[in-house]
């Protein structure tokens, strides 16, 4: 099995962030390293710097980009923390920043870590192994209450509430396969099902365990202040919840006019893409730049339509 993660629109990234040779550039979510690869080979004299809550992703990153090992700085962290690696590392600002929300091949292809219903496994699904909180204590602790509203709110699951009081008492729930098991008898079935039934579940309880909608809330809020005058900002979100708040958050920043979308239309991976890896169907990349003080336009209101 290959722990490398096969990075999604990578060429795309790279001519958006318009890679300067003797910038200073952040993967916050560095992974194995796939799109950081890519930027620290556009560099001579610049400076990569990766982040990442995963320390098994860091070393597998750290092997891959160690020739560069002059021009990268490693730092486990997690993303929302930006602007406190940036400060730490004395800098002022930098000149782009890139963030893939995706989970990595790394994390649903090792079964032990419980992301994936593919394999009987423990219910894990701990980015960062140092936290407490484990998808176990959700499935076999929380309230059926609190069960469906996770479901509901971070899976978009409609049959939550089914869901969640079959789950109740099926416990204790043994491990991935028993908890798909279970989800799967409870779901109506709505025609032809292209996802597995369990689907919209383990991304619910994954996202409440690492809570990635409160990381990404403030990764948004503090990301601008780390960016240089005509710095780029791009994400790569994979489902409509995190598609939503960056949109929102990228709006917020445009009206005030010291930013500019650049993706009028979102960027989504060619259907060549999506053959070669079927992960990247999802994705929906979103490109921002902060204006330089002859580009300000301030005043409310100043913001380009941009398409959905």
């Amino acid at each position: 099995m290959s722990v490398l993660h096969t990075p999604v629109l990578t060429e795309a990234i790279l001519e958006w962030l318009r890679i300067r040779p003797d910038g200073t550039y952040v993967d916050a979510t560095v992974g194995t390293g796939g799109h950081a690869l890519g930027i620290v080979r556009r560099l001579t004299t610049g400076r990569l710097i990766g982040i990442d809550r995963d320390p098994q992703a860091l070393e597998v990153a750290r092997e891959r980009l160690k020739k560069f090992e002059g021009r990268v700085t490693l730092m486990h962290r997690e993303f929302s923390k930006i602007d406190e690696v940036i400060s730490g590392l004395k800098l002022v600002a930098v000149n782009g920043v890139i963030a893939d929300l995706g989970v990595s091949s790394l994390e649903l292809d090792t079964p032990e870590r419980g992301f994936s219903f593919r394999w009987p496994a423990a219910l894990d699904m701990r980015m960062n192994p140092e936290q407490s909180l484990m998808a176990a204590e959700i499935v076999n602790q929380w309230s059926e209450k609190d069960l469906a509203n996770v479901l509901y709110q971070f899976g978009e699951e409609h049959d939550s509430r089914k869901i969640a009081r079959a789950v109740v008492r099926a416990r204790p729930i043994r491990d991935t396969e028993h908890l798909a098991t279970v989800v799967a008898g409870a779901r109506k079935a709505r025609g032809r099902q292209r996802l597995h039934p369990a689907t919209k579940t383990f991304l619910a309880l994954r996202i409440a365990v690492n809570r990635e909608m409160e990381e990404l809330g403030q990764f948004l809020n503090r990301t601008p202040a780390t960016l240089a005058s005509g710095a780029r900002w791009a994400i790569l979100s994979y489902h409509s919840l995190e598609d939503r708040m960056v949109k929102r958050r990228f709006q917020e920043l445009a009206r005030t006019g010291d930013f500019k979308i650049l993706t009028k239309k979102v960027v989504q991976p060619s259907e060549a893409e999506i053959q070669m890896n079927p992960r990247a169907r999802s994705a929906k990349l979103r490109v921002m730049e902060k204006r330089a003080p002859e580009d300000h336009t301030p005043g409310p209101g100043h913001i380009e339509r941009e398409a959905s």
